[in-house]
């Protein structure tokens, strides 16, 4: 076991102290809209430029054990305020430094640390009350632009694409941003549900210019195991062709002759069909098919609970 060190009293504060104090002045100049970048060396590739209070915290390693404590605490107030609100990671950061600062020094003049903690939480249930007051939701367009903007390192273009997702999308939609291939940057609405998987077979094609496979109106089957014999299909089969309407089979695999009858069905006109690898593996998988169920108001059928094809 290796020999610890152990330090107490002021020798321990003042430390820990210049270690707040070390990283919160590296992440407090990248505040505002007129906050500064910081330039990350990196010990491959090229350095990184971050207006990005959490990403330059999550940077900061001091060789002082008992300065790098202290570096470490604010570290997890930019973290945790990142992970519940989104943002705000900087602000966090340049207020948990000034109730270090500030109430050091009544401990150092002999109050009661504890009785400094209850005080503190008074404040900040009084300073979340005028906050809520004073506060103004974001509801035009252009605001929600100018705050995209002031995100990006004060890039309009970037603002503007925001609040286009936003209107498109709603203040509830679901908005990801990916690396493009293109010089410029795109703006794609999904309607319904999208995941990247695609046809087993390329003779479920019924739009060949496209090479995609359209079902209008289906049924869907959606199974959490592989299905290779055609027996166990033929029920849902008999049913669906009696219907009119295509079907779409969605099983972690269609394989073997369940999948070359498919195929031969589809060919001929007799049953309009398109098998699909569910998403995801394991427990994962699981969760899409259940989310898949819930969007088409359908069952995942699953030994688990007691359902077989």
């Amino acid at each position: 076991m290796a020999a610890k060190d152990v330090v107490f009293g002021d020798n321990a504060r003042v430390k820990m102290v210049e270690g707040v104090n070390i990283l919160a002045n590296a992440v407090k100049v990248t505040l505002g809209p007129k906050g500064r970048n910081v330039v990350i060396e990196r010990s491959f590739g090229g350095p990184t430029i971050t207006k990005d209070g959490v990403t330059v915290a999550k940077e900061i390693e001091l060789k002082d054990k008992l300065q790098n404590m202290g570096a470490q605490m604010v570290k997890e107030v930019a973290s945790k305020t990142a992970d519940i609100a989104g943002d705000g990671t900087t602000t966090a950061t340049v207020l948990a430094q000034s109730i270090v600062r500030e109430g050091m020094k009544y401990v150092v003049a002999g109050h009661n640390p504890m009785d400094l903690k209850r005080g503190i939480d008074k404040a900040v249930t009084a300073a979340i009350e005028e906050l809520k007051k004073i506060s103004k939701p974001c509801t035009t367009t252009k605001e929600i632009a100018q705050v995209g903007s002031i995100s990006a390192n004060s890039d309009e273009s970037i603002g503007k694409r925001i609040a286009e997702a936003m209107e498109k999308v709603g203040k509830e939609g679901v908005i990801t941003v990916e690396d493009g291939k293109s010089l410029e940057d795109e703006l794609e609405v999904v309607e319904g549900m999208q995941f990247d998987r695609g046809y087993l077979s390329p003779y479920f094609i019924n739009q060949p210019e496209k090479q995609t496979a359209v079902l209008e109106s289906p049924y869907i089957l959606l199974f959490d195991k592989k299905i290779s014999n055609i027996r166990d299909l033929l029920p849902v089969l008999e049913q669906v062709a009696k219907s009119g309407r295509p079907l779409m089979i969605v099983a972690e695999d269609v394989e073997g002759e369940a999948l070359a009858t498919l195929v031969v069905n589809n060919i001929r006109g007799i049953l309009k069909t398109c098998a699909v690898k569910a998403p995801g593996f394991g427990d994962r998988r699981k969760a899409m098919l259940e989310d898949i169920a819930i969007l088409t108001g359908g069952q995942v059928i699953a030994e688990e609970v007691g359902l077989t094809l």
